[in-house]
């Protein structure tokens, strides 16, 4: 019963940060406007795409059923409805997921100094990991192309699941939320870990270990991406809710991405994987050496 109701906690708390997100960048207008440019970019593409499949639904839906063309009018029409929306649910399902992963790819630069202003407005970043640009995004179009084979393959299960009587209809479009859910918030937290040096492999570790925080706001900003032109107005504040999600719950709540304590890690001597120091040690931050270096340093977190 106590676990279920942290889990209840932790989905509510999730779902919390995203409001934070959006509060944090309705207080910093500029950012929010700068953070728009790369989400309409891609929105662009994906709209397009899924404008043409739901213009040629009819036509796509009858390739994939040859089997009903010798059935009654009736059930054949039927049947092509249910495979129009099952693909149409289904290719929604692998834009959700990836239009998240390609908006931070184009946007990298964008969102990246968005999650730095957070974190500074909250007590400091961590410095950034010394890493060649070429690597980054070498990394970048790796997790991305990664990402979207995992969920072309849910796609595919979505969509067969998507012909099952009464199931495919109510039990598969909630599944397909949470899954896309998790895997959305998966790509907004990295931003902020992997400032933090925590790569995919380790990142994906610390998401099983909070999954309900990470459903609660991966479901909750599959919600507002729903709304018309909500994936693009809201964007920016989901960055800036991953990147607090990071900074209090999941960074400050682990030991590194082994739970071992580093005598030097890319950030300085004592700190781990995700930025933190020993109990007892502080690092020199923006304002000043010891525990008003502010939050993840070691210190009680700064409200700004």
């Amino acid at each position: 019963m106590v676990r279920v109701r942290q889990g209840l906690s932790d989905l509510f708390s999730g779902v919390g940060y995203l409001f934070r997100g959006l509060g944090w960048v309705a207080r910093h207008p500029l950012l929010w406007l700068f953070g728009l440019i790369p989400a309409v970019i891609v929105l662009l593409v994906y709209g397009t795409a899924l404008g043409t499949l739901a213009w040629n639904l009819d036509e796509v839906s009858g390739w994939l059923t040859p089997f009903a063309d010798d059935w009654s009018e009736g059930l054949r029409k039927a049947t092509r409805v249910v495979a129009g929306l099952a693909l149409f649910g289904a290719s929604l399902f692998l834009a959700m997921i990836t239009f998240t992963a390609c908006t931070l790819l184009v946007g990298d630069p964008f969102y990246e100094s968005i999650s730095t202003k957070v974190e500074d407005s909250q007590g400091g970043a961590p410095p950034e990991p010394d890493v060649p640009l070429m690597t980054q995004i070498k990394r970048a179009v790796t997790d991305a192309a990664l990402l979207g084979l995992v969920a072309l393959g849910f796609a595919v299960v979505f969509f067969v699941c998507g012909f099952l009587p009464l199931v495919g209809q109510t039990v598969v479009p909630a599944v397909a939320a949470l899954v896309s859910g998790y895997f959305l918030a998966g790509e907004l937290i990295s931003v902020a870990l992997e400032r933090r040096g925590v790569l995919r492999k380790e990142r994906f570790a610390l998401m099983k270990r909070n999954k309900m925080l990470v459903v609660g706001l991966g479901v909750a900003t599959v919600v507002v991406f729903l709304i018309p032109l909500g994936a693009v107005l809201a964007m920016p504040g989901a960055v800036a809710a991953g990147t607090l999600l990071v900074r209090e719950r999941l960074a400050a709540g682990e030991g590194g991405p082994s739970g071992a304590q580093h005598a030097a890690g890319p950030y300085g001597a004592g700190q781990n994987g995700l930025g933190q120091y020993a109990p007892g040690q502080h690092a020199p931050g923006p304002y000043g050496a010891g525990p008003q270096a502010g939050g993840l340093y070691g210190g009680p977190p700064a409200h700004g």
